[in-house]
């Protein structure tokens, strides 16, 4: 049950932004349109209630309660800018509005955005555990619970893989520094008359 409550919700969530979508651009119906993008967060409090109904009912915490607490952490944290990635493309391509502003290809300002993300995969990340304390808690029994608390655990290797992109980055701006440095050095040494 909770499986399938996970699949509803990840389509509902494209269904809402979908039509929140249409009805803005299409049919010109904007308090429509805000309607149905304001649903697109209930369907995480419907999540919720559903995985703790599920475990409140006797169920062994596992895999989907996790990838329950998981989503919604995900959908807090990057849900909102989902959509309006959403809008923005969906305003380009159909009503005529200006492209997408694109990220920065290199230097600081790319290791910033890469930061950016990071840091809020890094509070998804806090999120998660804090949805799996709740879960927790409300279960109030260790044994049943164990299995997510593990699983949650084991997620920490999504924020610390992740964390290369910007480390990555950084180390090439500062090689990219470094070499343009000891370029100039030897440019004025080769001009110094000997």
């Amino acid at each position: 049950m909770l499986f399938a409550a996970i699949i509803a919700c990840e389509v509902g969530f494209w269904v809402l932004l979908g039509a929140g979508l249409l009805a803005r651009y299409r049919w010109r119906r904007r308090g429509l349109s805000t309607a149905l993008l304001i649903c697109v967060p209930l369907l995480d409090v419907v999540l919720l209630a559903v995985s703790v109904i599920d475990l409140r009912s006797g169920a062994e915490a596992s895999l989907r309660h996790g990838l329950a607490a998981a989503y919604i952490a995900y959908s807090v944290m990057f849900g909102h800018q989902t959509i309006r990635w959403a809008d923005r493309k969906y305003a380009h391509r159909f009503a005529g509005g200006p492209p997408p502003p694109k990220p920065p290809a290199d230097g600081w300002p790319r290791v910033r955005v890469e930061t950016t993300f990071w840091l809020r995969m890094v509070a998804a990340y806090g999120i998660t555990w804090v949805v799996t304390g709740a879960m927790v808690w409300l279960v109030g029994d260790w044994s049943r619970t164990e299995g997510l608390v593990a699983f949650t655990a084991g997620l920490a290797r999504v924020p610390l893989i992740a964390a290369l992109w910007p480390v990555s980055w950084a180390v090439s701006v500062l090689r990219r520094r470094g070499r343009r440095s000891a370029d100039e050095q030897s440019s004025e040494h080769d001009r110094i008359p000997g």
